[in-house]
């Protein structure tokens, strides 16, 4: 049973962009967050490194985060809209111009049978060599990156990758149209607790990026500057982290993002085991 795939690979130091690209193999990524804004805090350097590299990136949000904000007079329709320009936009910044909406409510998002089967559907039609996505888990050192859509977003994105979307007999309907069933090979879990980060990616080149898409969330931000050094305090700190086994040649200092990277699939995987 040595043989089996290892399902928490660990990477030694810091990846680049074209790194995790070469390792993975990576052709086609599909980023899934529960709203507008989720994978900019979380992915947003490292998914711009990947559209630079000549990856096509397809960004999915579960809902349209008509529930955020700290305008209490705006109406929720109007707050989905305006969200969803921001998204456009920041999405732009980073190279991606393929943005689905899959319609769920802010707030109430649950891995039911209907949400696993519309992200098996857009799997499918994308057919991605790696899902970026939310983690699954609760992280208790930082709460905040733990919110109950997030959690549940990630919950259905697993199951969704396996086994539904790789099973013809899952969402047969999808089978009958012609979307067939595939393997995932990797995902990579974005807000995942301290003890299951295996793989920080440099994104020291595109941090910039990342800023500039999260200011595009200007109806999210009560205190932008703040919001800014502390993205780029927590970014400073994951690239410190990686420095440990970095090798000589690295930077001493720069910014990275960190993930919960999870072989789905690869040559030596045996269905079920």
């Amino acid at each position: 049973m040595s043989s089996l795939k290892m399902t928490q690979p660990t990477t030694t130091g810091l990846l680049t962009p074209k790194g995790l690209i070469d390792s993975l193999g990576l052709q086609r990524v599909l980023a899934i967050g529960a709203h507008p804004d989720d994978m900019d805090f979380g992915a947003a350097a490292t998914l711009a490194g990947l559209t630079a590299g000549g990856v096509h990136v397809t960004l999915a949000l579960l809902t349209a985060g008509d529930a955020g904000g700290f305008d209490t007079e705006r109406d929720p329709e109007e707050t989905a809209r305006l969200r969803h320009v921001e998204q456009q936009e920041a999405a732009e910044v980073l190279g991606i111009d393929d943005v689905v909406l899959l319609g769920e409510k802010d707030g109430f998002v649950e891995p039911s049978y209907e949400l696993i089967g519309k992200i098996v559907k857009l799997m499918r039609q994308t057919r991605p060599d790696a899902v970026v996505s939310m983690h699954p888990e609760r992280a208790w050192d930082r709460l905040q990156k733990s919110h109950p859509d997030h959690l549940a977003c990630g919950e259905a994105v697993v199951r969704a990758s396996y086994p539904a979307v790789e099973n013809p007999f899952a969402y047969s309907e999808l089978h009958a149209a012609g979307l067939e069933a595939f393997k995932i090979k990797h995902l990579l879990l974005a807000g995942a607790p301290q003890h299951l980060v295996t793989t920080r990616v440099d994104v020291t080149e595109t941090a910039e990026k990342k800023i500039q898409a999260l200011r595009r969330h200007f109806s999210q931000m009560r205190d932008p500057q703040k919001m800014e050094q502390y993205v780029l305090e927590q970014m400073r700190g994951i690239y410190a982290a990686g420095l440990a086994d970095a090798s000589a040649t690295t930077a001493p200092s720069g910014y990275a993002e960190e993930f919960h990277h999870v072989v789905v699939n690869d040559p030596a995987t045996i269905s079920g085991f």
